[in-house]
């Protein structure tokens, strides 16, 4: 009896033990998912079309990795939950917004992989063409610094203003030179953008608000002219912590994303909107 009772004990004490663990990094917390022996990964995105990462946790599955999302309103709002430690990766932004969230806000976060390149485009439901802008038209923008220089440079490739070469690819409203039209721009949340259009003349839509909002590539007035390529400041990247870069479930990740059967997924569901970037 004794015996058996110091047994008991012993087991008990075990369980508690085990049951005040904490998981490693980049592992689950839960229960569920740390029984099942995966280790889960967060990754914080912006917009609800993320279908490609579907085809990713299906690569991932023979090592026991699962990405969870873990979606975001506002563009503002990853980077601060990655730099913090909330989440363990994020994939929402191109390469010249987090070098501006950097900048700015001294975050301590790089550069893991490249995803895939967003053509910018300009949306209407009043002109076809970008010719067809008249005198005072007003254009939606999206508010954040680098998408907002992204549509000037756009609108100049288009002949329609001109910008002070000086800004580089980040130029603002001051930037602008000659603007021939006197075109108004409208400042709202990346997010906002296509909800105007019905009060504006058009509105520059981003690749993954243009699918959340129906938006087919097609039906643009005018599109952004891009190469994929490593100098590129607009393709899209998997962030994470500096420190983590070498983190091997996180490489293993970014290698499923990076994979053939990923980039045939991502041009499959999104017809163009999104481009492999990678290659």
């Amino acid at each position: 009896m004794k015996k058996s009772k110091i047994l008991a004990l012993a087991l008990a004490l075990v369980l508690s033990l085990s049951a005040c663990g904490t998981a490693a990094p980049g592992t689950s917390s839960s229960g569920d998912a740390n029984t099942d022996g995966i280790t889960e990964v967060t990754v914080g995105v912006v917009g609800s079309n993320n279908e490609q990462w579907d085809t990713v946790n299906e690569i991932l599955a023979k090592d026991k990795i699962h990405v969870k999302l873990v979606e975001f309103s506002e563009y503002k709002l990853p980077n601060a939950a990655l730099d913090s430690g909330e989440i363990d990766l994020n994939a929402f932004q191109h390469k010249a917004y987090l070098e501006k969230e950097i900048a700015d806000l001294g975050y301590d976060i790089s550069i893991l992989g490249d995803t895939v390149l967003a053509p910018l485009s300009l949306y209407s439901n009043y002109i076809t063409d970008i010719q067809e802008l008249k005198d005072g038209d007003k254009i939606a923008v999206p508010s954040d610094p680098t998408n907002e220089g992204r549509c000037f440079k756009i609108l100049e490739s288009a002949g329609v203003l001109e910008v002070d070469p000086a800004a580089g690819y980040i130029p603002e409203i001051k930037d602008i030179t000659s603007n021939p039209l006197n075109l108004e721009f409208v400042e709202v949340e990346a997010a906002n953008t296509a909800s105007l259009l019905p009060d504006v003349t058009a509105a520059f839509v981003n690749g993954a608000h243009a699918v959340d909002n129906g938006l087919k590539l097609e039906e643009a007035v005018y599109t952004e002219q891009v190469e994929a390529g490593s100098d590129n400041p607009y393709i899209n990247i998997i962030a994470c912590r500096t420190e983590d870069l070498n983190n091997e479930i996180y490489q293993k990740v970014l290698a499923a994303y990076q994979s053939e059967e990923s980039a045939q997924a991502i041009l499959d569901i999104y017809q163009g909107a999104y481009i492999p970037a990678w290659n």
